[in-house]
């Protein structure tokens, strides 16, 4: 029996990898989920795809809908590869729309959380990361997400706004952009030959169930007006995935460092303190590194052509 149908959930990036996680973690707990962007998910009772910057549209919709909570997820998240301009078009004034579009429809919003990103804080000189750390932004996707969080901050009068910076995280369904997808799938395929970038590195690493359980806890907390991380707090490097992967495919490709890949000033190791989050929804149980590549294995060789 849905146990909170009184309770309506907008998605924004709806069916993204993130959204659609979460869509299904959340529609299993009773929440009538309504979706903004990309094909409609089975689980939705309303669905709507256009422009973030269509603020007329949106209020319209928004008022329509009447949801109770918000989670925004929908950005422009590759860190290469887009001009400049799209990046704040889409992050921060996306941003704005949005938030505008839900005062000007009038619902009473009891929870919006607003996804912004780990990558605002850039080469961190030391680990673990907490909120208070100095951003160090190194891209223009990590400066509109900080630019888009310096624009939240004048909206937490109006609305209980919670921001998260998520870290690292991977999982069925993951984009091949994605390293930690992009070596599964190659094992999958048993690929001769794996080109990668720096080998040396170690990055706070999650499963997207984990992420969703965080963003479902959240949703439901009293605190507001903060800044969270949704990480591990464990840090994984790309040749632990490697091994991790040859004892589930039973076989290890060459492995060669391309330099196309590489950063020159890339840091050895980062990772987050999920203390804060922790304090606000209690622990949360993060799959092992293991158990979260076997399930992204077993999806490729469940895939067309496979």
């Amino acid at each position: 029996m849905a146990r909170r149908s009184d309770k309506t959930v907008l998605i924004t990036g709806l069916s993204g990898f993130t959204g659609a996680h979460l869509a299904h973690r959340l529609a299993s707990d009773g929440w009538r989920i309504a979706g903004l962007g990309g094909r409609r998910l089975d689980c939705e009772v309303a669905h709507l795809e256009a422009d973030l910057n269509d603020t007329a549209r949106l209020t319209e919709w928004i008022r329509e809908v009447e949801p109770t909570h918000v989670i925004h997820l929908a950005a422009l998240a590759h860190v290469t590869g887009s001009d400049a301009l799209s990046y704040y078009r889409v992050n921060v004034l996306g941003t704005e729309s949005l938030l505008t579009a839900l005062q000007d429809s009038g619902v009473a919003l009891q929870k919006a959380i607003i996804a912004s990103s780990a990558n605002i804080y850039g080469n961190a000189p030391s680990s673990p990361i907490v909120e208070s750390s100095e951003p160090r932004p190194m891209n223009h996707y990590a400066l509109s997400k900080l630019a888009m969080e310096a624009l939240v901050r004048k909206w937490f009068a109006r609305f209980p706004i919670l921001v998260t910076r998520p870290f690292n995280y991977t999982g069925p369904g993951q984009s091949e952009s994605f390293v930690f997808a992009k070596i599964v799938a190659a094992f999958a395929r048993r690929q001769d030959e794996l080109r990668l970038g720096n080998l040396d590195v170690s990055r706070d690493l999650s499963d997207v169930r984990y992420v969703a359980e965080a963003y479902a806890r959240l949703l439901e907390c009293e605190s507001e007006g903060q800044f969270v991380n949704v990480c591990s707090g464990r840090s994984v490097s790309l040749l632990q995935v490697i091994d991790a992967m040859a004892g589930i495919a039973g076989y290890r490709p060459q492995v060669q460092v391309d330099p196309a890949f590489v950063r020159a000033d890339e840091v050895k190791e980062l990772y987050g303190s999920p203390a804060r989050l922790y304090e606000l929804v209690g622990n949360i149980a993060v799959p092992d590194l293991s158990e979260t590549l076997l399930s992204m294995y077993e999806r490729n060789l469940q895939a067309p052509g496979k």
